[in-house]
């Protein structure tokens, strides 16, 4: 089955190539599991997420159209697990003592209220459930040097290489800075470590004539974020129908800067829809792909509410846009390319 404009499709992304016609995509914005433990990506494995990566991107090199791009939103993973690393557990002296909390008051407490379970005898006592268990049972319920311990994998060099492979080129990336961990949560870091607070958009060229067209933004968007590198934009507060949600501003920016209207954007990890009603709104065309039913439900219902939305404001649009790949104007410049496909220069 081949997949038409402004859908939305219940399908594997790793199997694009076999619903999408080859060189007719302009951009792909998508953003993978980032392989943290979410509720959707539980069962899978990092061998296997790599493999979803790495078979994703090289369908991308056979449906993109020469010059146009693929962009991936990801952040590197804080806590990787690695069974190589030494399990020492960390003594951090800053962290207050609970001398004052012994074996016996925590017996006293629970005398009184036998009832209760840790977190209300924790509570009582003023300290955490940790301290409750460590002075009943002496051990150490978060695990500590006994589990795995982890550290921070860099992602970015993965994608690089799986690109490379299936001859797609690092074009250009840049860095989104989001609410810091903090601001959605109770969580502080323990440790030296910092916060999660950025994430990564790499974006990949397929060699062939890219147009680049300075009028797509206005002179304040590319002072303000059209050629900077760090974007500033806050994160989805609310993941109340979706665990992993992005701004509309995010695949706005990445669709602006890169296609023309009426050109076709697709998402192959769709999730809850903002790709799809930001293209919509950008007066592009949109395939998107999921392979959770829910998410695919949730997909078309934005979908569709964007489409009416446009249908009401601009009914005749696409009637009147024609394409214009090939027109330039004194403002447009179309890179130089060898025979065989390679950029000169992107240089703008």
């Amino acid at each position: 089955m081949k997949y038409e404009p402004d859908n939305i499709y219940e399908g594997d992304s790793k199997n694009l190539a076999q619903h999408i016609e080859p060189n007719t995509v302009a951009l792909s914005v998508w953003s993978p599991p980032y392989h943290v433990g979410k509720a959707y990506e539980r069962d899978m494995s990092f061998f296997d997420w790599k493999n979803l990566l790495r078979r994703t991107i090289e369908a991308h090199s056979i449906i993109l159209k020469p010059g146009a791009f693929l962009t991936v939103n990801i952040a590197d993973i804080l806590c990787f697990k690695d069974p190589d690393m030494p399990r020492i557990m960390a003594e951090n002296i800053s962290r207050r003592k609970r001398n004052d909390i012994t074996r016996e008051k925590v017996l006293d407490v629970w005398t009184k209220y036998p009832n209760y379970n840790r977190k209300q005898i924790a509570s009582i006592l003023g300290c955490s459930e940790q301290t409750v268990d460590r002075r009943m049972k002496g051990n150490n319920i978060r695990g500590g040097k006994y589990e795995t311990q982890t550290r921070v994998k860099l992602v970015g060099g993965l994608i690089e290489q799986f690109a490379l492979d299936c001859g797609l080129y690092m074009y250009d990336r840049r860095v989104w800075v989001k609410d810091a961990a903090w601001e959605n949560s109770k969580w502080h870091t323990m440790s030296y470590r910092a916060v999660d607070e950025f994430e990564y958009i790499y974006i990949f060229w397929k060699p062939g004539l890219t147009k680049v067209d300075k009028n797509r933004l206005t002179r304040d968007e590319w002072t303000a974020w059209g050629s900077r590198g760090v974007w500033f934009i806050p994160s989805v507060r609310a993941n109340d129908d979706h665990e992993a949600k992005f701004p509309h501003e995010l695949p706005r920016r990445i669709i602006q800067l890169l296609t023309d209207p009426n050109d076709l954007v697709i998402d192959c990890f769709v999730g809850s829809g903002t790709s799809a009603t930001t293209a919509i709104r950008e007066n592009r065309r949109f395939i998107g792909v999921d392979i959770t039913p829910s998410s695919v439900e949730l997909a078309k219902r934005a979908l569709n509410l964007a489409l009416e939305e446009r249908k009401q404001k601009k009914p005749d649009l696409f009637n009147m846009i024609q394409k214009t790949d090939e027109i330039t104007s004194d403002n447009t410049i179309k890179t130089d390319v060898h025979k065989t496909g390679t950029p000169l220069s992107f240089a703008l």
